[in-house]
């Protein structure tokens, strides 16, 4: 066996324990419903109003939405393990850290991908009314696929820093929101500063994405953002395990 199934082997069972966690207990479950409630009833009402064949206002929710509900998912990843002790049984096993935090992260975005899967219907019940443009549509699903990838590192590593699961929540929803409405407050900035904050805004990005405009600009923004807080997570729980 080589080296590198060797070193996955561990974070795919530490990601299957994750997700039957998940799964077997009401918080998947009633995050999910009141994201799929809340980003219906916005986008219907939206959608009703300008009577248009487009999921554009979807994807306009996305990032303030998942700002509040990936953190909600990921906020008791390490926290939860922290304040029970088994963190420490866990790391007796033979697991590294980053197996650890990698196993994690992919629980994480699959459960914070299907969060997401089921606004797929949300296509079927505007088809009455027209047919959507294909690339914007493909286009706003990338994007979401890397906005959830970016908030899961951050809200992972939001967890990994706190034993309280509510702190790490709302650490990783400001991270988060910060990022997303940074690009807000754009014109109330002198210039020099504008670039840097387009730069940094995930909303900015994501946008672009969404528009079925695929710049690798974007992509490596996204990349860069979650290898950044899924490294620190790394650093910290060494830290933490010496």
């Amino acid at each position: 066996m080589s080296n590198s199934k060797k070193s996955i082997k561990p974070a795919l069972v530490i990601m299957k324990r994750e997700l039957g966690t998940y799964f077997s207990s009401p918080i998947a479950y009633i995050v999910t419903g009141l994201f799929l409630i809340i980003s219906g009833i916005m986008f219907f009402t939206a959608f009703y109003l300008q009577n248009r064949a487009s999921l554009r206002n979807l994807f306009s929710l996305f990032p303030i939405l998942l700002s509040f509900f990936i953190p909600a998912l990921t906020m008791r990843l390490f926290a939860e393990e922290k304040k029970s002790g088994s963190i420490e049984t866990l790391y007796t096993l033979p697991v590294t850290e980053f197996d650890v935090v990698l196993g994690k992260y992919l629980a994480a975005l699959i459960a914070s991908s299907a969060m997401i899967a089921p606004t797929l219907f949300y296509l079927i019940g505007i088809l009455p009314f027209g047919l959507p443009d294909a690339g914007p549509v493909i286009g706003g699903y990338l994007g979401t696929i890397f906005l959830c990838a970016a908030f899961t590192s951050i809200g992972l590593f939001a967890s990994s820093i706190t034993k309280n699961q509510i702190i790490a929540f709302f650490t990783g929803f400001i991270i988060c929101i910060v990022l997303t409405m940074v690009s807000e407050f754009l014109i109330f900035l002198p210039g020099p500063v504008v670039g840097f904050l387009q730069f940094i805004s995930a909303n900015q990005h994501f946008t672009s994405i969404s528009r079925g405009i695929i710049d690798t600009r974007d992509l490596i923004y996204f990349v860069s953002l979650t290898a950044l807080f899924f490294s620190v997570t790394v650093i910290c729980q060494q830290n933490e395990s010496k």
